[in-house]
């Protein structure tokens, strides 16, 4: 690894210039060990303070503990790191400026020296670059409810970059079976870990079928790897319901989404700010439930992603 001015951070070999690596990422590179990527919108603006900060080192110790590198992807002072040190972490974890950056905002972000957490979407992208095949999140974004006709990025990047994406389904505030047809005709296979169902995030179960079983690591690393091996390009999806003793009924998210959107829709809460509005109230209105579900799921995907990345080495 090349040492340079970012203290330690810098590049191996086929590594574009513009990504700047942790060392333990980028020692991990060269010796072939299992990386896990998690993106860090979850961190900046998914969560509460100092919540974000305890999951996030949570979820880099799960993968530790599995036998695998953590690599925390985000922008940090106009730069794309793979891996932060706990300092950084702390600090883009409490900051107050920090942007949400989606694959459009990269450019962007970089040019004006900006921090923030990266979504799905440029979390993919950025794994890639560096060869890093396995990432971890808690809910990918999709297609939202009503006439809207918003899709998330996080879908066309799912179509175009191969990395497998382990996570408890889609946001449960999304339109569930719009987003999976949308997978379908994109062609990326939705794997039920362990289910025949897709898994709904805060609830462990839907009635949507997902595309093919598995119930093992070794037995997604195997789906995963002949998926590119025989020159299909797309992401995949692995999808784990949310650990039981932490998992809300179907009917209760349901019930509570509802009065959430009624009162958004009072309040004239809209795009980008809708999102962040209904997990807040969801979280009020079943008394923490939903946050307590969403901190496990997340820490479970992180320990099965570990997992299947030991398992594809």
């Amino acid at each position: 690894m090349e040492h340079d001015r970012w203290g330690g951070y810098g590049m191996t070999k086929g590594v574009p210039q513009w990504l700047k690596l942790h060392p333990d990422v980028a020692q991990a590179l060269l010796n072939g060990e299992p990386i896990v990527a998690l993106e860090s919108t979850v961190i900046t603006h998914g969560l509460p303070k100092p919540i974000n900060l305890d999951l996030a080192r949570s979820m880099e110790g799960e993968i530790r503990d599995a036998g695998a590198i953590p690599a925390t992807v985000a922008l940090y002072r106009g730069e794309i790191r793979m891996g932060l040190s706990p300092d950084e972490l702390e600090r883009l974890s409490l900051a107050e400026d920090s942007i949400k950056v989606s694959r459009r905002d990269l450019g962007a972000a970089v040019s004006k020296g900006l921090s923030g957490g990266t979504t799905v979407a440029a979390t993919m992208y950025i794994a890639h670059a560096a060869g890093v095949s396995v990432f971890a999140t808690g809910g990918i974004g999709g297609v939202h409810r009503g006439t809207s006709g918003d899709v998330s990025a996080d879908l066309p990047e799912l179509a175009r970059t191969p990395v497998a994406v382990v996570c408890a389904g889609v946001k449960s505030i999304l339109d569930l079976p719009r987003t999976l047809e949308w997978l379908e005709t994109a062609g990326i296979p939705v794997m039920g870990f362990g289910t025949d169902t897709f898994p709904a995030f805060f609830s462990r179960e839907s009635d949507l079928p997902v595309s093919v079983r598995v119930d093992t690591v070794g037995e997604a690393a195997n789906l995963i790897r002949t998926h590119w091996r025989i020159g299909l390009e797309s992401g995949l999806l692995l999808c784990v319901p949310c650990p039981e003793e932490a998992a809300l009924t179907t009917r209760e998210v349901e019930r509570s989404l509802k009065e959430a959107e009624e009162k958004a829709q009072e309040q004239g809460v809209t795009g980008k700010e809708l999102t962040p509005f209904l997990l807040t109230r969801l979280s009020e209105l079943t008394k923490g439930g939903t946050l307590q579900a969403n901190l496990a799921l997340l820490k479970n995907n992180a320990k099965v992603a570990a997992g299947v990345a030991r398992a594809l080495i």
